[in-house]
């Protein structure tokens, strides 16, 4: 009896660790990059990323078009996604967003406050 209560437990205890496992794999999934690269827009709003990992992002609302883009480098690791905005004056701005979806015609992110933003691929 002792011997099949021990089997018991052990069973209980691998399964919760193989159970644990799988949520921190679902967490930390890893996106096809080759998805990012490309033009994405969302309203007046778009974003380019190169497979070089530049970008430049503009927003024609504000009279801004691509050749006067802002220039950004990117990485993506796992889920999170890093724009590091190269500032006319020479500055750097970090921006960090976590994946929420990323296909071949839909990119969704949000930012730490929870600010969700949506975009399709136009290029």
């Amino acid at each position: 009896m002792k011997r099949i209560l021990s089997y018991l437990v052990f069973t209980v205890i691998i399964s919760s660790i193989m159970f644990s496992c799988t949520e921190i794999l679902e967490e930390d999934e890893i996106l096809n990059e080759s998805f990012l690269i490309g033009k994405w827009q969302s309203g007046t709003l778009f974003y380019k990323y190169l497979d070089d990992g530049t970008g430049g992002t503009w927003d024609t609302a504000d009279d801004v078009q691509e050749s006067e883009a802002q220039e950004f480098t990117w990485t993506l690791v796992n889920r999170e996604l890093t724009q590091i905005h190269v500032l006319e004056t020479g500055g750097t701005v970090p921006k960090v967003y976590d994946i929420t979806e990323l296909t071949a015609t839909t990119l969704i992110y949000e930012d730490d406050f929870g600010k969700q933003f949506s975009f399709v691929k136009v290029q």
